[in-house]
């Protein structure tokens, strides 16, 4: 699971528990200025992957990690699909964040407000 929080102009992604092993990563920070948006998207685990790397992919269980698909790099960290939230973005390492979070609905507001000032 991850935390999502603003920081000043940035996004901070702060992966939780031993999600930090199976991702590779333990924290992202995003100006604010390259997030494009932000929607809870629950039928999002359903779709292709792409190839892993690094990372991790056990289906039904967890996706967490760097995955390439379509020329492009997506950030996962989800083991209930039902609390995924996806994450644009623009100008950045990652194409997409797609991250499970404990509110859904939250997290969205918490991001498109924020997208909003800056």
């Amino acid at each position: 699971m991850a935390n999502v929080s603003i920081d000043g102009d940035n996004l901070i992604v702060e992966i939780e528990g031993l999600d930090k092993l199976w991702a590779l990563r333990s924290r992202l920070v995003i100006p604010l200025a390259n997030v494009r948006g932000a929607t809870a998207d629950p039928g999002i685990s359903r779709e292709a992957k792409g190839f892993r790397a690094p990372g991790t992919h056990l289906p039904g269980v967890i996706t967490a990690g760097t995955f390439h698909i379509h020329g492009e790099r997506v950030f996962w960290d989800v083991h209930d699909a039902t609390k995924a939230v996806v994450i644009e973005l623009a100008d950045e390492r990652y194409a997409r964040l797609v991250v499970e979070v404990s509110d859904p609905r939250a997290t969205v507001a918490l991001i498109e407000r924020a997208t909003a000032v800056s």
